[in-house]
């Protein structure tokens, strides 16, 4: 009977039972499309990750890993990314050097850099691991009236002035700036409604935020929405989190600061999932370059292990 190291992590948290569980799968680059699916349903996590060794059709890459949620495959997703990163120290796969330890995972969406600060040699001892999504895509803008009704919500529930959007920093995630917490506190998904929305406006999912955090330390709110019946809210998000943030700044909706590089940057402390009683929350870095197009987004947190054990197929 083939077994796999199996592990439950919490990541965009400190607390155990925190932030947004995400289930790891270790060594498991002959496992099936298929059975990685069946996995992740079985889980029943916003998402699976599934790592392994690289091979060389993988590139320059130092680990491989894939993620599932219940539904299907995702390109790029932020808490497996922190979750994986955070299982590969816990087990020893993962030798940190001191202070800064840098990653290239590859993901379905292409290899990104993971970067790693840590006091000492174990996960008890780091102190962030911050991933680089991919260069924002700003794609397809979208009309209230097609977009708001499926969240139970009115046609002037957004932020005036401001856009939905359809953002990519690696998956394309729908951008919903709305003008207080009230309103995104009373977001409800209209089933019917939403699903034939998804099908129409190509995005993964959606991001409904507002400019403002959930305690006096955050800078921004923010819920997500899964695909029902399969997951249908996510307690941090950190791909969408990055697109949120080059949103934001696209905007100027968050300030920038002008460094001696002439380059500009932003950063920010995002919030997510206090209303679900899993608060979660990111350090988030975009990063201007003198022609103001946006080159780098950054989202960081940190991650507990919660489970450890082997799973029997």
């Amino acid at each position: 009977m083939p077994t796999y190291p199996f592990y439950q992590i919490d990541a965009f948290t400190s607390t155990p039972l925190g932030g947004n569980p995400c289930a790891v799968i270790m060594d498991c680059r002959d496992l099936s499309d298929e059975t990685r699916l069946r996995i992740a349903k079985e889980n029943n996590l916003s998402e699976t990750a599934f790592v392994y060794r690289p091979e060389p059709e993988d590139g320059d890459a130092d680990w491989v890993a894939r993620y599932w949620t219940p539904a299907e495959e995702i390109p790029l997703a932020g808490h497996p990314t922190i979750s994986t990163i955070h299982a590969l120290i816990d087990t020893g796969r993962l030798k940190l050097t001191p202070s800064l330890t840098v990653v290239r995972l590859a993901l379905k969406v292409g290899i990104i850099r993971v970067e790693v600060s840590s006091t000492g040699p174990t996960a008890k001892d780091v102190r962030s691991i911050v991933m680089y999504q991919k260069k924002p895509q700003f794609l397809s803008t979208h009309d209230p009236s097609d977009v708001l009704p499926a969240f139970g919500l009115p046609l002037d529930a957004c932020a005036p002035g401001y856009p939905i959007q359809t953002v990519s920093t690696g998956t394309p995630q729908l951008m919903v700036f709305l003008k207080d917490a009230e309103t995104l506190r009373r977001a409800v998904v209209d089933v019917p409604r939403y699903a034939a929305l998804r099908a129409r406006a190509h995005f993964f999912s959606p991001h409904l935020f507002v400019a403002r955090g959930a305690t006096e330390a955050g800078h921004t709110f923010a819920r997500h929405f899964g695909v029902p019946p399969d997951t249908m809210e996510d307690p941090f998000t950190g791909s969408a989190t990055g697109g949120m943030a080059a949103y934001l700044v696209k905007h100027g909706v968050i300030p920038t600061t002008v460094g001696s590089d002439g380059k500009k940057v932003a950063m920010f402390k995002a919030e997510q999932g206090h209303d679900m009683g899993r608060p979660g929350e990111a350090d988030v870095q975009v990063v201007v370059g003198t022609d103001d197009d946006i080159e780098t987004v950054a989202v960081g947190g940190t991650a507990v292990t919660i489970i450890r054990g082997e799973l029997l197929l």
